[in-house]
């Protein structure tokens, strides 16, 4: 059977699509012709383009599990999810952790991501080409000083990644993760600057010296996760599950 990466008739949910990495996947797998519910904060779904489906839910909030099972609920398939909403907190050594804060981090990027999952496996499992996508990080398979937290989160949803790929193959549905490196996006900028502000390597330098630790010598871009997602997405795939793969330009 000859396999497409044509997405034309398939309906994806992608959860944090109203900008950076969310935004380009969305994007990218509507390009390949997928219908898009776009899931984030209210405030955030404003750019995303008027043909996209537009759903504002806070996944930290004690309504999202409501929430996300009314967006399942007005669909009756749903062929590829996304679950890419998440959050990169303040670096912090383990002597400094705050408490409110951990609850919030691992509330979006684990709780949300595997809640993301439960509420669309029902519609997933009507699928004939059903896809979810975890987004994890090198963080995931490594650590780095003063980021417990971040990894700790990643790690986890690793765990959820798998496990649900285990749940949700016999009905069908593949379960796989993207891990990308240092991506220039808006949120690794800002957190650049406030380092910079605060005594570091300005931006344009620490940029440098990242993309210098890569066997490509650059960064990896958004394009290229958004590249990476629509593969797992389509049929090119279809033998794939349980699997992480790496989006870093080689990272050493």
């Amino acid at each position: 059977m000859q396999v497409t990466q044509d997405l034309t008739g398939r309906r994806a949910v992608v959860t944090g699509a109203g900008r950076g990495l969310g935004y380009a996947i969305a994007h990218r797998l509507a390009q390949s012709g997928a219908s898009i519910t776009a899931i984030d904060l209210a405030g955030a779904l404003g750019a995303v383009p008027a043909q996209w489906t537009r759903f504002p839910v806070d996944l930290t909030a004690p309504d999202a599990e409501q929430k996300l099972a009314e967006a399942a609920g007005a669909h009756q398939v749903i062929d590829i999810v996304v679950a890419n909403a998440g959050l990169v907190p303040p670096w912090r050594s383990v002597e400094a952790l705050v408490r409110d804060e951990w609850e919030q981090i691992m509330t979006l990027n684990v709780w949300a991501a595997a809640q993301t999952l439960g509420a669309f496996a029902p519609c997933l499992a009507r699928s004939d080409h059903a896809s979810a996508i975890v987004m994890a990080s090198i963080n995931s398979f490594s650590a780095l000083p003063k980021q417990m937290l971040y990894t700790a989160s990643k790690h986890a949803v690793i765990g959820v990644m798998r496990a649900a790929a285990l749940d949700l193959g016999p009905q069908g549905v593949r379960v796989n993760a993207l891990a990308p490196g240092p991506i220039a996006t808006d949120a690794l900028l800002s957190r650049l600057e406030a380092r910079h502000r605060d005594g570091g390597l300005a931006t344009e330098v620490a940029l440098a010296e990242l993309a210098s630790g890569t066997a490509l010598k650059r960064l990896a871009t958004a394009e290229d996760v958004a590249n990476a997602a629509h593969f797992l997405a389509s049929d090119a795939s279809a033998g794939m599950t349980g699997s992480i793969i790496p989006v870093e330009a080689g990272l050493s």
